[in-house]
């Protein structure tokens, strides 16, 4: 309670967050967009400052970190790893399996922390 955790989300779902232990999860991945998004920076005054840093690419792209997510799951000998294999056979290697070898197992581990009376919203555009 009160924690605040830095990092990849997957990792810390599955290394720091207890079975059942949720009440609500909001999940707004990443959609797409192909653009980048920045964070701005203030001057002491609160006008703008020039200065900026790249907050996150909005890019899902098949490369060698989706394939590997992809080879994980599609390993598994239950209904994920099953729907996964459907899935590359279906659309093949492409930014669209990407998205989905990378959100999978996320969504996986989310159900997995939520208690059985928790809610999870996910933000799809």
């Amino acid at each position: 309670m009160g924690t605040l955790y830095y990092g990849d989300n997957l990792d810390i779902l599955t290394r720091y967050v207890p079975d059942e232990s949720v009440d609500l999860v909001y999940l707004d991945p990443p959609f797409n967009s192909a653009q980048n998004y920045n964070a701005f920076f203030q001057e002491k005054d609160g006008t703008a400052a020039a200065a900026q840093i790249q907050a996150f690419e909005d890019t899902w792209e098949w490369n060698h970190d989706s394939r590997a997510a992809y080879d994980a799951l599609s390993l598994r000998s239950d209904k994920l790893g099953s729907v996964m294999r459907a899935f590359m056979e279906f659309l093949g290697p492409n930014d669209m399996m990407a998205y989905l070898a990378m959100m999978a197992p996320r969504l996986v581990e989310l159900r997995r922390a939520l208690k059985p009376t928790g809610s999870l919203y996910l933000h799809c555009a």
